[in-house]
């Protein structure tokens, strides 16, 4: 063996084994203080409704553009992770998400919220939570699969603990002091980053992505300098701006992507019109409850019951969703999951009884896991994987307007008419009919491509024509991604 070879074997031994697995704790905690920490919002609403005086649809701005940020900041994050690392994202992400915190504590008027804890503990989650997933697929090979399912257990856990130790501190010690408290737990996310220091991989391991390509329109540049133009011409500086600036569009925001591929284009806008109802019941679960004589304590429940089912149903719903028997089929089991989401609405429209809202829980959080669970491996059905990337930062961006306009139209329409039943109505239409679109689109253009197939098969051999369907197996090149530069979760 060669000193070349040593040295690569060398450099790629922290992969799959040893501190790797200090890292995958790390993206547990990780997920659990960013991903998790939205859902115990619900049960601050009905306490800053009172401090500001603010209506169902003012203090739903709150928690929507949090969770508008952390799924839209995306390509912003993608960029810094490329400049800086995995690590200065992570860390920084804890600092302003441990900053914003800290601020809301002492804010004065509910629109200072849309600020502090919206907007900057929203962005610091987004760098925390996507610099976080993305060193997983620098630090886990073979072992990535399973990697991603454990983390995403994370995602339970704060689920589980945050409404409970929210509804705690509340009581104890009020809205103020606990967002302070917030605030310094946040921090954790610095000690996760601290732990996950930069691999040095093999020089034969490097991502293709981080490999030098030669840039599109540094050809006409150089056409352009050879005609005798100076490289500081005005009008070769505007090209050279609007090239780069176009460059910057085709790698995070795939609009071409979507205009070509109709499975894409499909997807993302049934994943786009389902963020209008999906985050509905989180953010006022807790204040129908209330609002219906459960008591506050047994309200903040209701969350943790969802979270708790979440972390054995998560992962062992994308593992199976991982066989060979439903490959080419999981958007037909990502809208089952949709619809029954959408479904278990009707539940809490019945009744608001304690028993029967546990009852909504459990079917739920079930339904939940398979959204959460199928949400990217879907994507990486429809979109070839050297573009997957660019794809998920058009289907980021567009899913976080809906997430950032549904939960305060949902609470404007309360307002109008006093009636929470309105809540889940909205749910429901919104989930079931995305549910119904996404797969009864994707089972027409299987049929067309199908018979398109056939007929091409049919030109090509008119003398011994035989029928023969596409194999949806995806192609052995494509089986092992390159490590993507950001992602989200639901």
């Amino acid at each position: 063996m060669s000193q070349g070879e040593a040295a690569g074997r060398c450099a790629a031994k922290p992969q799959d084994q040893g501190w790797a697995w200090m890292v995958l704790l790390a993206a547990v905690v990780l997920q659990g203080l960013t991903l998790g920490f939205p859902c115990c919002i619900g049960v601050f609403f009905t306490d800053l409704q009172h401090e500001f005086q603010a209506s169902y649809s003012e203090t739903s701005w709150f928690p929507s553009i949090m969770v508008a940020v952390l799924h839209g900041g995306g390509p912003l994050c993608s960029i810094l992770v490329k400049r800086f690392g995995c690590r200065f994202a992570v860390m920084l992400g804890g600092l302003l998400s441990g900053l914003g915190m800290v601020s809301s504590s002492f804010c004065k008027s509910i629109s200072q919220l849309y600020l502090t804890a919206g907007l900057i503990t929203g962005l610091g989650s987004c760098f925390s939570f996507q610099a976080g997933v993305t060193v997983l697929g620098y630090y886990f090979v073979r072992w990535r699969t399973l990697a991603n399912a454990v983390a995403s257990t994370g995602v339970s856990l704060g689920f589980t603990l945050w409404p409970l130790l929210s509804q705690y501190l509340l009581d104890e010690m009020g809205w103020r002091n606990t967002f302070l408290i917030f605030g310094g737990v946040l921090l954790n996310c610095c000690v996760c980053g601290a732990i996950m220091r930069p691999i040095q991989l093999a020089s034969g391991s490097l991502p293709q992505s981080a490999k030098p390509k030669e840039q599109p329109g540094s050809r006409a540049e150089e056409a352009q300098l050879s005609n005798g133009a100076s490289p500081h011409h005005p009008t070769l500086q505007q090209h050279t701006k609007r090239t780069k600036c176009f460059q910057m569009l085709q790698k995070y925001l795939a609009f071409d992507i979507f205009c070509q591929n109709k499975g894409y284009q499909i997807y993302t806008i049934g994943v786009t019109w389902m963020m209008m109802g999906f985050a509905l019941p989180h953010v006022y679960l807790v204040p129908y409850a209330t609002h219906n004589g459960v008591e506050e304590r047994k309200a903040a429940l209701l969350i943790s019951i969802i979270g708790f089912i979440n972390i054995f149903i998560r992962p062992f719903t994308g593992l199976l969703s991982g066989h060979r028997v439903f490959t080419g089929r999981r958007i037909y089991l990502f809208s089952l999951a949709v619809l029954l989401c959408g479904l278990s609405n009707f539940i809490c429209v019945i009744s608001a009884e304690f028993s029967v809202l546990i009852l909504y829980c459990i079917i739920l959080s079930i339904a939940m896991s398979g959204v959460g669970a199928l949400t990217f491996q879907v994507l990486m059905d429809v979109v070839e994987m050297d573009r997957f990337s660019s794809a998920l930062g058009l289907f980021t961006i567009l899913e976080s307007i809906t997430l950032l306009i549904g939960l305060p139209l949902t609470g404007l329409l309360v307002d109008i008419t006093s009636d929470f039943h309105y809540v889940f109505y909205n749910s429901s239409f919104f989930l079931i009919s995305a549910a119904l679109f996404m797969g009864l689109s994707f089972c027409a253009l299987e049929k067309k491509n199908k018979l398109r197939d056939a007929s091409k098969a049919h030109l090509d051999n008119p003398s011994r024509y035989q029928y023969s369907e596409t194999s949806t197996e995806p192609k052995a090149e494509s089986q092992s991604p390159p490590a993507v530069e950001y992602i989200t979760s639901i």
